[in-house]
């Protein structure tokens, strides 16, 4: 196991409140359905480079006879990825902690990659309790 030192501060807004990250779950319906490992784990790396993040590692697992799930690790929380090819379905977490990552930009990546014909949206801010 490697061991990563944890500086990730807290993302402090205006009114002086603050939280460790954002968590974004989202459901594509429609578009591209990638039940390939190899472009899977590519596109999960390009959507931690897009949000600014660390990755730390990988795992896919290919289900038979279809679909996939995939977690990449961050030092700033994960992203994780579940495609259902037989309801059209894809299910994302990208849940990143610090003011220095930007999930949106992961989120913006992976719907040019799949291409949905419809989406859904919730946004979590994780730990917002403290005032600073």
């Amino acid at each position: 196991m490697i061991k990563t030192k944890r500086s990730i501060q807290w993302v402090k807004e205006k009114n002086k409140s603050a939280y460790s990250g954002i968590h974004l779950i989202a459901e594509f319906w429609g578009g591209k359905i990638i039940d390939d490992s190899k472009k899977i784990k590519k596109i999960l790396f390009e959507a931690v480079k897009r949000a600014n993040n660390t990755p730390l590692d990988i795992v896919i697992h290919k289900f038979q006879p279809q679909g996939l799930t995939g977690v990449v690790l961050l030092a700033e929380s994960h992203i994780a990825i579940h495609t259902w090819p037989e309801f059209n379905y894809v299910a994302l977490d990208i849940y990143t902690c610090g003011d220095k990552a930007n999930p949106y930009k992961s989120l913006e990546y992976l719907k040019e990659e799949f291409q949905p014909l419809k989406s859904e949206l919730k946004k979590i801010k994780r730990g917002s309790f403290c005032k600073i």
